[in-house]
């Protein structure tokens, strides 16, 4: 079975954590003594049904407030397929968080509240999705119990949705009308919408073909760490030099010819590991072990690709910047540490060209900083070269992590756009 990995987002109260929870009790994917203390909570709250928007929310700041702070990771499958789900929440100062869960989400599912329609968050959510560029997105009008399961009303949100989707590069949109309270639409189609002829939300998630999604023509290995266990006994381990790390792209096998960046270096892959064990392929996003047919002087951060195939060495880097810090803001000449796969440099802003209202998408090129959760995109120049693809080809080796030298803290994450001259 292969895994999908799905986001849910969307403004303050429109009931996210409640669709999951709807999911993981309705595929019965819960024990008995966390519904127990679920049930029991809900009672001590006064509530007269089990609130299972308490399943994610392990917080006890959330459960006393009823919103979502943390990202919340919930795992569970059916027959068909494995999921994790990231809960992200909806309040504005809580957008880094929502940009970490769906970093490395396939699929996002954005919640509207079918009384109140698109809102800021909304389309906050929406753009972000997009340019984290997760391959699937769901709009789930959700509380369409609450407006008498009126088609117009889902119609409606539905147009004015695909309105602003135009400005957005969204590949794969669907729309499910819900009640995730009653579990309408949600694992089993309901009888309350006869006039909605589309899959349940699960069925949904069970079907979405998430395969091509991945990059399977550019190989690429950024080597994490370097296996050579000396002191073992077993003479057959005494001269094993191995390479860990994960697939990023592409896809290698025993045989295939590669280089090793930066030194050039062409060799071919003798064998692969995966725990421990011999496999005839790797292919992202399996974490595997490369032998090598020669010796070569790899380390941590190196790059192995294709001949043929490689990405761009750059120092002077072009991209999108989410920043995440409210103690000091992103300004031209700021000192960061770069952070890309497995390979940290240091770097140094050197323009803001422009910060962009994720509400109206319009571009303010006369901003010269970003505060919290504010996004932009920036020039930057690294002191040692990276080996990069552009982010829409390549979320691995496309995506940064800026860190604050002086705290060691995440600050910003960057999705590479382009290379400047000389770049």
């Amino acid at each position: 079975m292969d895994i999908l990995r799905f986001a849910t987002a969307g403004s303050v109260d429109d009931g996210k954590s409640t669709l999951i929870g709807r999911l993981l009790y309705d595929s019965k994917a819960i024990f008995e003594d966390q519904l127990a203390a679920v049930e029991r909570t809900s009672r001590e709250r006064g509530e007269e049904t089990t609130n299972l928007a308490l399943l994610t929310d392990g917080l006890r700041a959330e459960r006393e407030q009823g919103i979502t702070i943390d990202v919340a990771y919930r795992y569970f499958a059916t027959p068909r397929r494995k999921f994790i789900i990231a809960d992200t929440p909806g309040h504005i100062q809580y957008t880094r968080n929502m940009v970490t869960g769906a970093s490395t989400a396939d699929l996002a599912i954005i919640l509207v509240d079918a009384r109140n329609g698109l809102n800021e968050q909304s389309r906050r959510h929406a753009f972000l999705t997009t340019l984290l560029r997760v391959p699937h997105l769901v709009l789930a009008v959700n509380k369409m119990d609450l407006v008498g399961y009126d088609q117009q009303v889902f119609d409606d949100i539905c147009d004015e949705f695909s309105k602003f989707a135009t400005k957005l590069e969204i590949q794969d949109l669907t729309f499910i009308p819900i009640s995730a309270l009653n579990g309408d639409n949600v694992v089993e189609r309901s009888g309350n919408m006869p006039w909605y002829d589309g899959p349940s939300l699960l069925h949904h998630l069970e079907h979405v073909h998430i395969a091509s999604d991945r990059n399977l023509i550019d190989v690429r290995f950024p080597v994490q760490y370097v296996i050579r266990p000396h002191a073992s006994s077993d003479p057959e381990l005494h001269d094993y030099r191995g390479y860990a790390g994960q697939v990023a792209g592409g896809v290698l096998k025993p045989g295939d010819e590669v280089v090793h960046l930066p030194s050039g270096f062409s060799t071919r892959i003798s064998r692969i590991d995966l725990a421990g064990k011999e496999v005839a392929e790797a292919f992202p996003p399996m974490s595997v072990t490369l032998l090598l047919e020669d010796d070569v002087d790899i380390s941590r951060g190196d790059m192995i690709c294709r001949p043929n195939n490689r990405p761009k060495p750059a120092q002077d880097i072009e991209g999108m910047v989410c920043w995440m810090s409210a103690e000091r803001p992103l300004t031209p000449r700021s000192r960061l540490i770069v952070k890309h796969t497995t390979r940290t440099v240091k770097g140094i802003v050197g323009e803001l060209l422009y910060r962009i209202d994720v509400n109206t998408l319009h571009r303010d090129e006369s901003a010269t900083q970003l505060g919290l959760n504010e996004i932009g995109r920036i020039r930057m120049r690294v002191t040692q070269p990276l080996f990069v693809d552009a982010y829409s080809r390549n979320r691995l080796t496309g995506g940064m992590i800026l860190i604050d030298e002086a705290t060691n803290t995440t600050v910003g994450t960057v999705m590479i756009t382009g290379f400047p001259p000389g770049g």
